[in-house]
């Protein structure tokens, strides 16, 4: 009888325990699934499906034993759309960032006269020449300076000051939205010496169509406005590269901003 007893409260021991780890793992793996498919490279549609989902899996197994939710089954519709909006908010914020050189690139091309040399992206659809140049710097940039480590920890840490459902959304809208404002911002600083320098030509040469009119100025613009924005990239590399390594530096520091926001 007592064996008996003891395998009982065991075996109710074990399920309790499962029925809390796969609780928690169902929870974290929605907020995680969402927050991969957001992240650049890791999460870009270059990689296949089965990959994203993988990973957004193994950081639920690794976190599910060591985060602790206290869930109420009439809360769990509510706790669900919480995660998912979360989840979008912290993916955002890194996704802005990555938009914003996509932006610039079609900033820079649309001036130089090359946005009609498109190519497929599978991350945006169709993108530009310069645009996909940016993209792949920044990538590299973004790998080299291991900002995905600092993300990856600020969203293993969000775990722990927003418990599922423990979360005030209201004040992050205005963050997320405000980071959309900045992603303009971002493009224009990154595109403003290819910009700048080429509108200088562009009124260059206007003047020059007003002094020789007999001159077709159309053939003499185009390709001088190609050799000028691709000099101008070139020697605007380091302020490329000072502009992303702020903002890379920023990423975590507006994460945390967000994660504690939410909390209130």
């Amino acid at each position: 009888m007592k064996t008996a007893t003891l395998m009982n409260s065991f075996n109710n021991a074990n399920l309790q325990f499962l029925s809390g780890y796969m609780t928690n793992f169902l929870f974290i793996f929605i907020r995680s699934s969402i927050f991969v498919s957001f992240l650049p490279i890791i999460g870009g549609k270059e990689l296949p499906g089965q990959f994203r989902i993988g990973l957004a899996f193994f950081i639920a197994i690794l976190l599910a034993p060591a985060v602790k939710f206290e869930i109420r089954e009439d809360s769990i519709p509510l706790i669900i759309i919480k995660e998912v909006l979360i989840a979008l908010a912290l993916g955002l914020t890194v996704r802005f960032v990555f938009m914003a050189i996509n932006l610039a690139g079609q900033i820079i091309s649309q001036t130089m006269g090359l946005s009609v040399a498109g190519i497929f992206n599978p991350e945006i659809g169709q993108d530009t020449l310069i645009g996909e140049i940016f993209g792949i710097m920044a990538m590299l940039y973004f790998l080299v300076t291991d900002a995905h480590h600092e993300i990856i920890f600020v969203f293993v840490k969000s775990f722990e000051l927003l418990p599922a459902g423990q979360m005030n959304l209201a004040a992050v809208i205005p963050q997320v939205l405000a980071m959309g404002t900045k992603m303009f911002v971002l493009a224009l600083k990154l595109g403003a010496p290819v910009v700048v320098g080429l509108t200088i030509s562009n009124l260059l040469t206007g003047f020059l169509s007003k002094v020789a009119p007999q001159m077709n100025i159309f053939f003499i613009a185009l390709p001088l406005n190609i050799f000028l924005g691709l000099l101008l990239i070139m020697l605007g590399i380091p302020v490329f590269e000072y502009v992303l390594n702020i903002n890379f530096g920023d990423l975590k520091s507006e994460m945390m901003r967000i994660v504690l926001l939410a909390r209130g």
